[in-house]
């Protein structure tokens, strides 16, 4: 008999469906093999899938994510739709969950309509511009930081919106990702900074909304602009919004989700 279990594609970091950044988010009673959830999360072809089982404590949850083709260390946007999914869809009086991961304990709170994730920061230094940067970018930015990844940044939010990066070139850079960033302006004006994701060492072309990238983007722009109070906006095509508080060492994410899609995988 095939193995049923559950799954739900949820849209993070937006308030309507077909915005945001879907997550395939699946309940486990207990751990498959590594080569299932991958397998899992290739079938499902979503940048992220995350898979989550109940402490031993009953209180928490441990929490793994994988791309279609590597599992990663921290993935923002799949730990909101996982939280999403535990506080409406499996126990709706919950207010708060705790999410044990590779990257520690992953906080995530219910205030009103949003969904508030705390998530480590991981603040950017200044770095020459890598060989090959421009050219895969198509374009010259201003400055180059980098802490896990490199990010280039921009004068205005038009050079990030039209830029249209050479994918296959990024691979080949000594990094595993590059995001681009702007402060907001002409009609992102109403957002502090807004940026895109590239990640095609990780399978992922173009990330829709990234949790993960703001660990640096918020405490990069929090100095630049002597705020730690921010609106951001990712611009890819399907777009979404993030509101973002520095604490200290922590950055605190909190958007809207929307459950798109629930059903049963069936595993052979």
């Amino acid at each position: 008999m095939p193995t049923e279990i559950p799954i739900y594609q949820v849209d993070a970091f937006t308030s309507r469906a077909f915005g945001g950044n879907p997550a395939a988010v699946c309940p486990l009673e207990a751990w498959l093999a590594d080569d299932v959830m991958q397998a899992i999360a290739a079938e499902n072809n979503l940048s992220e899938t995350a898979f989550f089982v109940r402490e031993a404590s009953g209180e928490g949850f441990d929490l793994r994510w994988f791309t279609p083709s590597t599992e990663v260390d921290l993935c923002g946007h799949a730990t909101l739709a996982s939280a999403f999914v535990l506080m409406t869809e499996l126990e709706p009086t919950r207010a708060g969950v705790t999410f044990a991961t590779r990257s520690g304990k992953l906080a995530v709170v219910r205030e009103g309509g949003l969904l508030s994730l705390d998530l480590p920061a991981r603040s950017p230094k200044q770095v020459e511009t890598p060989p090959g940067l421009v050219d895969a970018l198509g374009a010259t930015p201003s400055a180059v930081v980098a802490a896990r990844d490199l990010m280039a940044v921009f004068d205005d939010a038009e050079t990030v919106r039209r830029l249209r990066p050479d994918v296959t070139k990024i691979a080949a850079l000594d990094t595993y990702a590059v995001s681009v960033s702007a402060p907001g302006t002409g009609r992102d004006g109403d957002v502090d900074f807004v940026s895109r994701f590239f990640a095609p060492r990780a399978g992922i072309a173009e990330d829709p909304v990234t949790g993960s990238a703001h660990c640096s983007l918020v405490p990069y722009w929090a100095d630049r602009l002597g705020r730690t109070r921010l609106k951001a906006r990712q611009v890819s095509a399907r777009g979404g919004e993030l509101l973002c508080t520095l604490r200290d060492q922590r950055v605190e994410l909190a958007g809207h989700a929307v459950l798109t899609i629930k059903g049963t995988f069936r595993l052979p």
